[in-house]
């Protein structure tokens, strides 16, 4: 087989299918080169948790055997993606990026792998990511199973968590695209320090069935892409209802850009504080040209803040509270003690002690976050923040570590991973430039399934630009 062009690795979805549809090059070359690439490459970002590469094969002569005969499946047919290790591929370890489940396995594949599968995408392997998908809290990147998540722009940096491997996989080239999770930034952080796309959709729209559970009332999963296209395109495939999970908002999700409402009509608000003071100095430049450019788009903008309610206490507290009733196997037999990071062993043992009282407080904030939220959105449709206040932190660096300049004292919408994540809307990171060399980004919040509305923006954005094009040397 010759060897694939380097561009191969980061072209979209519809590139690559219109490369097989073509028959430019069968499925089986291409799968073959991308875990070439995704095990010679993977380790060195620490992104590989388990290479899949014979089952990937007998899906892409599967793929051919169609293709051969003119039997079109759709945009995904063909492309190769990974997933997070929380999603259980059956016969497979699923190793939730922590020790003590190293050698467990399931006999059943979860929910969203088997509508991937159905629409004929390939799956080459599964992802790194943070023990236990990073709850209830931990200290340093390197709380994981197969190490820390390193950057593919600068291996000195952290690739994010809890989905490291995914930001790092998709950055890299390792895969077209990958499914993350998050229950309070998990896709929206490593998709800004690497440089790609990422969705997070409204909670309950994409199945969670055969995922590891962190939190039942804030998980969600989503795509990880290049592009706003590829969004659209995954999530198309993965939405929808599913008996197999009790959360399941019964709906789905239809990526028709013809139907995208005008860019003109939509109301958009920001915080100017976000981008001039609570931006790190380095990335304002950046955030400054995105919201220029924002503006030539026709959106109509307008400043807001969020109301002063404890938004990182509620959320930390209701993902303590479930997380120690699902670990609480692991915590009690003792087998908590060998995960990798200490600060995450001593709050899952104290989650133990969260009283049903406090547990139901942040509850009520959250109703209260939501009513907000309710209010905000009568009189806009979109809000725009930075995703994170400036580039990829140095993966040596502890994560509670303290800025070392002084913080403004206006709120903007600097706790919008959080609020947003209480309410379970749906956000895009959108990649807008960069700092210190390294990739920052936007993140755009919705209603709750409007994600439309944030493909439409995202998608313009991305016609008068070429942050997500740029791939790490």
């Amino acid at each position: 087989m010759a060897e694939l062009p380097e561009e191969i690795f980061f072209a979209t979805i519809s590139e690559l299918n219109a490369k097989l549809r073509s028959r430019e090059i069968s499925c089986v070359e291409l799968t073959r080169a991308f875990c070439d690439r995704f095990e010679r490459l993977g380790p060195r970002y620490n992104a590989v948790a388990l290479s899949l590469r014979e089952d990937a094969i007998r899906q892409a002569k599967d793929v051919d055997w169609d293709l051969k005969r003119n039997r079109t499946r759709g945009p995904l047919q063909g492309i190769p993606f990974g997933v997070k290790d929380l999603l259980s591929v059956a016969g497979h370890p699923t190793t939730w990026g922590a020790k003590p489940y190293a050698g467990q396995v399931f006999p059943y594949n979860a929910t969203v792998i088997e509508k991937l599968r159905k629409a004929r995408a390939v799956l080459i392997g599964k992802l790194s990511m943070v023990e236990l998908a990073g709850g209830p809290s931990y200290r340093f990147a390197s709380a994981s199973l197969t190490g820390p998540g390193l950057n593919p722009w600068d291996r000195s940096r952290w690739s994010g968590g809890s989905s490291s491997g995914s930001g790092a996989a998709v950055a890299a080239g390792l895969v077209t695209f990958a499914i993350g999770s998050e229950t309070s930034g998990s896709i929206i952080t490593p998709s800004a320090y690497c440089g790609i796309t990422g969705l997070r959709p409204t909670y309950g729209l994409v199945s969670r069935y055969g995922a590891m559970a962190l939190s039942w009332t804030l998980d969600k999963l989503g795509p990880m892409c290049r592009s706003v296209e590829d969004c659209g395109l995954v999530l198309q495939a993965i939405a929808g209802s599913d008996v197999n999970d009790p959360s399941s908002a019964r709906k789905s999700f239809h990526y028709v850009p013809k139907f995208f409402r005008k860019l003109s009509d939509l109301r958009c608000a920001y915080a100017p504080v976000d981008f001039e003071e609570w931006a790190e100095p380095s990335a304002r430049e950046a955030f400054r040209n995105a919201l220029n450019i924002l503006r030539d788009m026709g959106l109509r903008l307008q400043e807001t803040s969020l109301p002063p309610l404890p938004y990182g206490l509620a959320t930390s507290t209701i993902i303590s509270a479930e997380a120690a009733a699902i670990f609480e196997p692991l915590i009690k037999s003792g087998k908590v003690d060998e995960l990798a990071d200490q600060k995450q062993i001593a709050g899952l043992k104290a989650a133990l002690e969260i009283k049903a009282k406090d547990y139901l407080k942040a509850m009520r904030i959250r109703s209260q976050v939501q009513q907000a939220f309710r209010a905000l959105f009568m009189d806009v449709d979109v809000l725009i923040a930075p995703a994170l206040p400036g580039p990829a932190t140095k993966v040596t660096e502890p994560l509670d570590r303290r800025p070392g300049r002084p913080l403004p004292k206006a709120r903007g919408l600097r706790d919008l991973i959080p609020a947003g994540n209480l309410a379970g809307l749906p956000a895009l990171s959108l990649p807008c430039g960069f700092a210190e060399g390294l990739p920052v980004a936007l993140q755009l919040v919705a209603r709750p399934f409007n994600e439309s509305t944030l493909l439409a923006i995202g998608a313009e954005f991305q016609r008068r630009t070429d942050f997500h094009r740029r791939r790490p040397s």
